[in-house]
């Protein structure tokens, strides 16, 4: 919440420089609001794309064959753990200044940015739902629990780094704001944003 305020105070900035410049006819104020790259640093770091979801993992030793061999090893040695954890997720750009530059022509306005990529993941631990099945030959094993979350916890995050759907959608957040915060320039000048590649994300949650 406090982000989303953070970028609507942005924007409006910019619109109110934007009008003071054409009230008292500067154009160099203008610019300014064009190529500040501090502004345009916050924008795109604000302008994250928040996720959420469930991962769930399901690990069995019976192959469910249906036959008879199958059926004993479910009555004396199944051992079947199911685990569903709701997660939140953050994809965005962490800001490099190697890859980052707002550049002005008399047309075009081109911001490069890092390409977006996961910044936070974290699983919802107080929220884990779970359910076994075990042969009666067999006891509980916390050890195991551990093993499924961590291993829930690895191709969960693995799938939504490589989740190109999500990706996307965070360039168009990041696109969108871009293109609120210049609007009062976009009569004049055309919007481009290109991104690089990604820089290393800081630890994950």
């Amino acid at each position: 919440m406090k982000r989303t305020i953070y970028l609507v105070v942005l924007v409006l900035l910019a619109i109110l420089i934007f009008w003071l410049g054409k009230r008292f006819g500067s154009t160099s104020v203008s610019e300014q609001v064009i190529s500040n790259s501090t502004i345009v640093k916050e924008i795109a770091e604000l302008a994250s794309l928040d996720v959420q979801g469930s991962a769930s993992i399901k690990r069995s030793n019976i192959e469910e064959s249906g036959d008879w061999t199958d059926n004993l090893k479910k009555t004396f040695l199944e051992n079947t753990i199911w685990v569903s954890i709701p997660y939140q997720a953050k994809f965005g750009v962490n800001i490099d200044e190697k890859l980052f530059k707002v550049e002005m022509t008399a047309k075009k306005i081109v911001i490069n940015l890092p390409a977006p990529h996961l910044l936070s993941y974290e699983l919802k631990m107080d929220r884990m739902e779970t359910s076994n099945r075990k042969g009666w030959l067999l006891f509980q094993n916390d050890e195991t629990y551990t093993d499924v979350q961590k291993k829930l916890y690895q191709t969960s995050r693995a799938q939504l780094e490589n989740n190109t759907i999500y990706i996307e959608q965070s360039k168009e957040k990041i696109k969108k704001v871009m293109m609120q915060y210049y609007a009062p320039f976009l009569k004049d000048h055309t919007l481009e944003i290109r991104y690089g590649t990604a820089t290393a994300a800081p630890a994950l949650k």
